[in-house]
């Protein structure tokens, strides 16, 4: 979108220079200006009657991004935080705006402890982003290939509880996970035949629970109950080496909750 403005004053310089402040553009906008209208001055009757001063007309203009100012205030921040060169690039994907920071091997203080940081600074560029608009976009911040390595990791780990489940039987409770976190979990449970999965809390303390589908036995027979394989009590049994591991109370079977809201980035681990 093409941003511009027209000023007149005295002098063509002057025009200029009014035209460039009155457009207001960023500081590394690409401006150009051109001088539009031209009135020769008129001088007086008899030197007393009518005349008027030349004027000059200057329009200054720029192709202005959407996501400009965007960009310099992501800049801006990543300075801050002691990052030379930072670098960002943008990706529309329908209502959802993707951005990606590039920091070289120094981005520990862009991510911060369990992703906190970037947590923060992904909010503060979805207000600015959002402000002034009619509509809502969410937005989406990684940096580096934190997302394919969190989302690996994320999977491996809805695979390995729902193992459990179907071993055991009992419920297993996520730790606290974001929306973005809990989507990749349902959805890798979802594959997964036997087990189902649904949210529970609220706010930062909302987890995911994978259940066993009704209708489907454990593996395992419920786990040991200490009683030996013919059925009498066992008490000193130590042959079984393997045993089922602590879980929450089991919670009910019901149909996850849409996390489908999500944005693509949540809370970070610096994977290393």
């Amino acid at each position: 979108m093409i941003k511009e403005v027209t000023a007149s004053a005295a002098s063509a310089q002057e025009a200029v220079e009014a035209a460039k402040q009155a457009l207001g553009a960023p500081e590394n906008a690409d401006v150009q200006t051109e001088i539009i209208g031209v009135e020769e001055e008129k001088k007086k009757v008899l030197g007393l009657f009518g005349g008027s001063p030349a004027k000059y007309t200057a329009k200054a203009w720029y192709d202005e991004s959407p996501f400009s100012n965007v960009e310099d205030y992501l800049v801006t921040i990543l300075k801050s935080l002691g990052i030379e060169e930072p670098a960002v690039t943008f990706e529309e994907v329908d209502d959802e705006l993707r951005v990606t920071l590039e920091c070289g091997d120094d981005y520990g203080s862009v991510i911060g402890r369990r992703g906190e940081t970037l947590d923060a600074i992904q909010y503060l560029t979805r207000l600015v982003v959002n402000k002034g608009t009619e509509g809502y976009t969410r937005v989406s911040l990684n940096i580096g290939d934190y997302r394919e390595k969190r989302e690996n990791t994320l999977r491996a780990l809805a695979r390995k509880n729902a193992a459990r489940v179907k071993k055991y039987g009992r419920n297993v409770v996520l730790d606290p996970m974001n929306p973005y976190e809990r989507r990749i979990i349902h959805t890798t449970v979802q594959e997964i035949e036997g087990v189902s999965s649904h949210s529970v809390g609220s706010d930062d303390n909302r987890k995911v629970v994978i259940t066993l589908e009704e209708g489907f036995k454990p593996t395992n027979g419920g786990g040991y109950n200490g009683k030996n394989r013919r059925g009498g009590r066992n008490d000193n049994f130590r042959g079984r080496r393997e045993r089922a591991p602590k879980y929450e109370p089991e919670a009910n079977n019901r149909p996850p909750l849409s996390d489908s809201s999500a944005s693509l980035y949540g809370k970070i681990e610096v994977i290393k």
